[in-house]
């Protein structure tokens, strides 16, 4: 029996959101709208500067179960956070959301992971992460019957930065493919896809089911600068795709067909964080329960235009309520 509609793998992480304009990011040397890691020195350098900031919780798949679980369904969040302030809270939140923790709660070594971000006035985020205790999650951190209770394993691609966690990973999507639990990943950033372009490439080719990328990590994966080529790659692989284009909305393919969804319109834009964790929660939703692809993917950007008109990534109001409003389930 499925008792998760997924079961996502990612980084535990505490975000802590700046407000900013790019003289800041200037003056700190932090790359906009990108995702930096940083170790504790430079951890403690930038929130001695950022006073005032605000404290969610956060990390990609982990916000991607927050909205899964917004939208009514059932997910499982598998990471690691140590026994400290922080660990206390994500662990707090999640238990709200009605989100199950799975993976390991350590009193050992670096602290609850954390990511600075930067939101400069024009929405963009520019995170730059320790990864503390997040980045120690191992084999043995993870609970194979987990797994194996879901429709979908989620993976997020900045786990591949870490030899531990990618062996989690390794062993994760072992314990799925024994169990008929369908993989998805998400590519992360473009900076993570350059890094890890051809690991990520093998396991399209051996591992995946389900591709989640923004328009500039679809490129990078199939290094052109054009989208046209990268979305033709990206057909050719022949399983589902969804690639997320910002105000252009989104394009999902599967098998050959093609589907277009338009981005939801929205009042006002505060910040994208999250925005694409967002767009797969709804879309992971849909597919959990059934829902043609089109619909899956009108899910995700109702789900992302909610996250990217306020503060923070993951959702503040009822998504499950949105979405019947709208006439999506």
């Amino acid at each position: 029996m499925r008792t998760y509609d997924v079961a996502a793998i990612g980084n535990a992480i505490v975000d802590i959101l700046f407000q900013a304009d790019d003289a800041f990011l200037n003056r700190h040397g932090i790359a906009k709208g990108a995702m930096t890691l940083i170790d504790g020195f430079r951890a403690e350098t930038l929130a001695a500067q950022m006073t005032g900031a605000i404290e969610v919780s956060g990390g990609s798949a982990a916000n991607t179960t927050a909205g899964i679980g917004s939208f009514g369904g059932h997910a499982a969040f598998i990471g690691k956070v140590h026994e400290d302030r922080l660990g206390e809270v994500y662990l707090e939140d999640l238990k709200r959301i009605g989100v199950a923790f799975s993976g390991a709660i350590t009193n050992e070594g670096a602290s609850t992971g954390c990511s600075y971000i930067l939101v400069t006035p024009d929405g963009q985020r520019s995170m730059n992460t320790y990864l503390g205790c997040a980045g120690t999650l191992r084999p043995q951190d993870i609970d194979t019957d987990i797994v194996a209770k879901a429709q979908i394993l989620y993976i997020e691609g900045y786990l591949w930065d870490q030899a531990d966690t990618k062996a989690a990973i390794r062993k994760a999507i072992a314990a799925a493919r024994a169990a008929g639990t369908k993989v998805a990943l998400t590519l992360s950033d473009s900076f993570c896809v350059g890094r890890w372009r051809q690991e990520f490439r093998e396991l399209m080719a051996s591992d995946l089911d389900i591709l989640f990328a923004n328009e500039g990590e679809a490129k990078a994966l199939f290094e052109t600068q054009h989208f046209d080529e990268a979305f033709q790659a990206m057909r050719a692989w022949g399983k589902t795709a969804a690639i997320t284009r910002s105000e252009k909305g989104s394009v999902v393919v599967s098998a050959g067909d093609v589907h277009l969804i338009d981005a939801d319109p929205i009042d006002r834009l505060a910040d994208t964080t999250g925005a694409g964790d967002l767009f797969a929660a709804g879309f992971l939703f849909g597919l959990s329960r059934r829902l043609p692809l089109a619909r899956c993917g009108q899910l995700g950007s109702l789900a992302a235009a909610e996250c990217i008109q306020h503060l923070g990534p993951r959702p503040q109001q009822s998504l499950r309520a949105m979405a019947a409003a709208a006439g999506l389930v």
